[in-house]
């Protein structure tokens, strides 16, 4: 009959009532019949879907109410894998055409039950043949004595999901058998329901009660639409075996446990139960569409309060970011009122690049400005090609308002899980690889575990929920596993624990709100963790400790109560990519000799320290933005050391850097602008553990539950760590550009040696750099100090410093202001708007083969109580006509001899020049070197705690916020 007979609605109604094979008839009598009997997908299809005993809903437990994308194609999936059990029939190899004269074995339907031929299951077994159906009638069916299956059976319960009950203990011993729709519960002799060591078993909508499935190689299962009520699976060395949409409720110890390596011995189901796990992978399945979200978006569902928000643009072109969110907006006009020293931190709108203004423009901190005489021209020096006028420029040029953040687009954005896959072959192939037991679509919760791989097993984890558990998933010894878009969520401990060498890949999961961190590693554990989402844990995101290593890329790390990652005890991993914002405590925390490579993250927006080092941490900080943050951008507190190198630390509402001076940093090519604070600032203070409550950290525990207090013996006696980096012995501040920041660029009260090398210090709302302490000798090298509002270099009383070969240029007081001792040489001090050099109180200097000159005041003002020497000094007299000023107690005190004036000569046409030699500072190529260091430590205590102090001011007491122990 054609299509066209009736209308659509019509044949659909008829349709409906037709069975599954009177479906498959009509399809094949044309194209027309084809797409409408497609058509009934959401009618008949779905009817027969759930209709079927043998299956439940598609989406079943995790998302029940989420409709598949197609019922027929989810019905067709698990009719053809309800036959994957039959599929071990021999292949006749003698000729191929014996299939032609093959005839089907009729099945046999055994009934057992009251009234029924059998009386029990295992009478039914004994007259049972190769593939026979044995009905189970309502009913317990209790066996006192384990059952042998020998031959291949398929047993299934009649009715309803509950109304077939078995108390049994079932050994399998034949290639295959089937279960369906029972309810297994443990006979009194054993906590087993069912085993098998070498054939393939497979149990379709069954629900397990206080028992224990054990599966050994070369056996394997397949467990599709179960439920595991307070009962597990022990894999042991399987090859393969497949757990589909399962419920793990309230187990007493992990739900799954995989132990041991995957057997080379491999039964008949292994290569149909690998094209199943393939078409299951959401690694070699099609890729949706990617969906990109702001961090504004996840925020959203994030509860973390209400905290200030500030849009990034880290991407090439600025219409690709979302607008700010609804719940982003009250905010807006309190950011606009938060100035601190004049500089305005401003939330971006319309996807503009986040902008700091500034009352003030370079040009008008210049002694050349626009309203002074025109006269001033003429006795300006030209500076502007000293060794640094390159960074000096770089400063200048990328103001936020014109390219600013944008530097960083290409390099840190991040990358979806395919674009890390491809970048790392090796990586792809090890995902597409492992196998071992994998565990699709699954909901475990209510329990003590997840997943438990132990013994160089192998597991494979992808869609599932780990919820309300004591851990999520524990993966040691040797062993490997997959995870891939899983929800771990609400772990009394962490949410995944590695151990003892394990690895894998750990990808695209969401991991939040869990007890302790969402990710611990130790122990040499190396995992590879790709773009996932690990937020709102009530410790820290990710936790690597213990030698642990592991490699993090590309994951968003926020909203987390303490550090977002968190490394310390010799942990040494590479955290490249991520990004890691409004953490309610530091971005990245590197503690007790811990390490790593901290390259090209995104760190904003933390409540304390962007990354925060101490107590031996030692790592290499490279390439990252650090910006935004409420406190510092980074924190080097007492016994802190590492590599900072190449970093922009931006826009943070305390210090660029807070270095405390018992520690020992290489801080180099940085770019440290727009803190409301100090750019750099070095402290003179302890950490005393008496300011701390004993509370104030929830005691801080990195034990597992069952783990020895004293974990830390098993550490590798000498550390194995090479460097590539130069080893120093002073604190070393190089070649970083030090500017627009809301106090003093460079601030220092500290009670050890400094070094301050090349760097480039402009345009700074109080002095370039302020020394207030400083009883070891400070040496200040080779610097650029422009266009500071106060002084270019203050120096306070007592004081040691050394200033050698610097350009102090344009700044709006004196150009140096001493109270100090130390000595001052070879300095070009020229266009300040204050003294040249001013010399005061009890200032013990010597000062010789500088230039200098001050248009409105003396070049040099030797004052008060003033000792040292002033002299071989070239003075350019500025329109003043003012060189020297001498007013001192005692003259034999302070000799001023040999020094040369320059009057200029309105009449000559010759302008003064600085040559011989050019412009300071001079730099010659890198002034960066490069060695090998070895180190070795043990580790002998262990920290429990984590303190806070919040202290008031910043002048006096150093950070903003935050000391760590």
């Amino acid at each position: 009959m054609e299509i066209s007979g009736l209308p659509v609605e019509l044949w659909r109604m008829i349709l409906a009532y037709l069975p599954l094979p009177d479906l498959g008839r009509c399809s094949l009598v044309c194209r027309s019949w084809y797409e409408l009997i497609i058509s009934l997908d959401n009618t008949r299809w779905r009817q027969l879907c759930l209709g079927c005993i043998e299956c439940r809903h598609p989406n079943w437990p995790n998302q029940p109410n989420v409709e598949p994308k197609s019922w027929r194609e989810a019905f067709k999936q698990h009719y053809v894998a309800s036959r994957t059990w039959t599929k071990n029939t021999q292949e006749l190899e003698s000729s191929s055409c014996f299939y032609l004269f093959r005839r089907k074995k009729d099945r046999r339907v055994l009934c057992v039950g009251p009234g029924c031929e059998y009386d029990t299951l295992r009478s039914a077994l004994a007259s049972a043949n190769t593939y026979d159906r044995i009905m189970l009638f309502p009913g317990v069916h209790e066996e006192q004595n384990e059952l042998i299956l020998k031959v291949p059976v398929e047993i299934v319960g009649q009715g309803k999901l509950g109304d077939v009950a078995l108390l049994v203990c079932i050994d399998q011993q034949c290639p295959t058998a089937r279960l369906c729709n029972l309810v297994f519960m443990p006979a009194w002799f054993t906590p087993v329901v069912y085993k098998t060591s070498s054939g393939h078993v497979q149990f379709d909508n069954c629900n397990f009660e206080n028992g224990q499935l054990q599966i050994h190689a070369p056996g394997t299962c397949q467990v599709k639409f179960c439920i595991f009520n307070q009962s597990s699976i022990n894999f042991h060395s399987v090859a393969l075996c497949l757990l589909e949409n399962c419920e793990f409720i309230g187990s007493e110890n992990a739900s799954v446990t995989v132990e041991g390596p995957p057997t080379p011995e491999k039964n008949w189901a292994c290569k149909h139960l690998t094209a199943l796990a393939k078409s299951r992978s959401v690694l070699l399945t099609a890729p949706e569409p990617a969906v990109y979200m702001s961090d504004a978006d996840i925020l959203d569902s994030t509860p973390t309060g209400h905290v200030r928000t500030c849009e990034i643009v880290v991407h090439g072109d600025p219409s690709n970011i979302p607008l700010t969110s609804k719940s982003q907006q009250p905010f807006e006009s309190t950011c606009e009122k938060e100035n601190e020293v004049n500089g305005k931190l401003c939330t971006a709108k319309d996807g503009e690049a986040l902008t700091v203004d500034t009352e003030y423009s370079d040009s008008e901190l210049s002694a050349c400005s626009e309203n002074e005489d025109d006269s001033h021209s003429v006795y300006k020096l030209s500076y502007q090609s000293h060794g640094l006028s390159h960074i000096l420029a770089k400063s200048i040029q990328c103001r936020p308002q014109t390219n600013g953040l944008l530097a960083l687009q290409n390099d840190l954005e991040l990358k979806t899980l395919q674009q890390e896959l491809q970048r790392d072959k090796e990586s792809h192939y090890f995902a597409s690889t492992v196998l071992g037991c994998l565990i699709h679509k699954c909901l475990f919760r209510d329990g003590k575990g997840g997943v438990f791989v132990c013994t160089q097993g192998h597991a494979r984890m992808e869609g599932s929920i780990f919820r309300d558990l004591t851990y999520g998933v524990r993966c040691i010894q040797n062993s490997k596993i997959i995870m891939i878009k899983n929800e771990i969520y609400h772990c009394k401990t962490s949410g995944i624990f590695l151990r003892l060498a394990a690895g894998g890949l750990i990808a695209d999961n969401n991991i939040h709100s869990n007890a302790e961190a969402g990710v611990d590693i130790r122990k040499g554990a190396n995992p590879l963790i790709l773009c996932n989402k690990i937020h709102s844990g009530l410790r820290s995101g990710i936790v690597v400790l213990g030698n642990g290593k592991g490699i993090l890329r590309s994951n968003q790390i926020y909203g987390n109560k303490e550090a977002g990652i968190y490394i310390l005890y010799n942990g040494n991993p590479i955290v490249s990519g991520n990004h890691i914002f409004q953490g309610l405590a530091a971005g990245i925390a590197v503690n007790e000799n811990g390490r790593g490579q901290i390259i090209e993250n995104v760190i904003r927006e933390n409540q304390w320290g962007g990354v925060d080092v101490r107590r031996g941490g030692d790592p290499v900080l490279r390439s990252n933005l650090i910006c935004c943050g409420y406190s510092d951008g980074v924190v080097v507190g007492e016994r802190g050391k590492g590599l900072i190198e190449g970093n922009t630390i931006y826009g943070n509402k305390g210090c660029g850097v807070w270095i405390m001076s018992s520690s020992l940093p290489h801080i180099t090519s940085n770019q440290i602008g727009h803190n409301s604070i100090y750019g750099v600032a070095v402290f003179c203070r302890k950490d005393d553990a008496n300011d701390y409550l004993a509370n104030q950290g929830n005691n801080e525990n990195f034990n597992d539950e069952g783990e020895a207090a004293n974990w830390e013996n098993d550490l590798d006696s000498e550390d194995d760590r090479f460097t590539s980096r130069r080893p120093i012995n002073v604190t070393l501040i190089e070649s970083n550009s030090i500017n627009h920041n809301g106090a003093a660029g460079l601030y220092i009260k500290s009670s050890e040696a400094l070094n301050i090398i090349a760097n480039a210090i402009h345009a700074n709302q109080d002095s370039g750099v302020a020394i207030f302490q400083s009883t070891q000798l400070t040496r200040i090298a080779n610097n650029s100090i422009s266009c500071n509002s106060l002084s270019g270099v203050l120096i306070e009383t007592g004081c040691r410093v050394e200033l050698r070969g610097n350009g102090i240029y344009d700044n709006s007081s004196h150009g140096v202001s001493s109270k100090g001792e130390g000595i001052i040489i070879e300095n070009d001090i020229l266009g300040n708007h204050g003294c040249g050099l001013q010399l005061a109180q009890t200032a013990d200097m010597k000062i010789t083969k500088n230039r200098i000159q001050s248009f409105h005041d003396y070049g040099i003002a030797v004052l008060d109580q003033t000792k040292g020497l002033v002299q071989e000094n070239l003075i350019f007299q500025g329109k003043s006509g003012k060189s020297i000023l001498q007013q001192v107690s005692n003259t034999e005190d302070c000799i001023v001899q040999h020094n040369k004036l320059l009057d200029y000569k309105k009449k000559s046409e010759i302008s003064w020049t600085l040559e011989n030699p050019p412009a300071r500072p001079h730099i010659e190529g890198s002034t960066r070197g490069t060695s090998t260091a070895q180190t070795s430590q043990r580790v002998t205590s262990m920290t429990n705690r984590i303190a806070a102090q919040v202290e008031g001011g910043c002048h006096n007491n150093g950070s903003l916020f935050c000391s760590i122990l």
